[in-house]
């Protein structure tokens, strides 16, 4: 069974998750540490849980997602997996970081390989599925468990809302289709694990999300 951790770091108040399972092998999913006490504050629950991470994987590339690629990939000697569609939104990075006036941020290494819809990927015992979900970012995935019942999503579904669509490689009318035609077709029990703010569920989310009615 897979346990997930949730970590909220950075000036954007960022979800990273810590994906485990019985054999302490564990994923690393958008690390946003970005001040020298979040890293360090990643680092402590790592030795204390005893794990050992072996994979490094964004759903998508937007700055707050990517702050603590450098760190991950450096301290624990792991290769970056990407969607290949979401490689000029890592390059755009630096860019993006000196628009919203943030300097001292890591460098992202380049990926080493990239990841597409409809494989599996996995640690230790563990596997999961890859959901390929564009609108919010052109190359934008998400990583679930039909087996543990999660999905983690990233920026496409929120509790209550939806992801941006009016950044670079954002489109409105795709991010709805990705979410009515692939996150709605999810089991309704569900848990949905954001990017930001609290988790939901693709049951509650089918009902009550105003892009329903957009």
């Amino acid at each position: 069974m897979i346990e997930v951790h949730k970590l909220t770091f950075n000036p954007f108040s960022e979800n990273m998750y810590i994906l485990s399972d019985e054999t302490k092998e564990c994923a690393i999913i958008d690390p946003g540490c970005f001040y020298p006490e979040e890293r360090e504050a990643l680092k402590k629950y790592v030795q204390e849980k005893g794990l050992k991470p072996t994979k490094l994987w964004n759903t998508h590339c937007h700055l707050d997602h990517v702050f603590g690629n450098y760190f991950v990939a450096n301290e624990w000697n792991l290769e970056l997996g990407i969607h290949e569609l979401d490689l000029p939104t890592l390059e755009f990075f630096p860019t993006a970081a000196k628009m919203y006036g943030i300097d001292g941020f890591q460098l992202s290494p380049d990926p080493a390989y990239f990841i597409k819809e409809g494989e599996k990927i996995g640690f230790g015992n563990s596997e999961l599925d890859v959901l390929f979900g564009p609108g919010h970012a052109p190359g934008h995935i998400a990583f679930y468990s039909l087996a543990d019942k999660f999905i983690i999503n990233g920026d496409i579904l929120f509790e209550g809302s939806f992801g941006r669509y009016d950044l670079p490689g954002g489109d409105f009318n795709v991010l709805k289709k990705t979410i009515v035609e692939k996150m709605f077709k999810l089991p309704e029990d569900m848990t949905v694990y954001t990017g930001h703010g609290g988790e939901t569920t693709i049951g509650r989310e089918k009902i009550t999300n105003p892009i329903l009615h957009m």
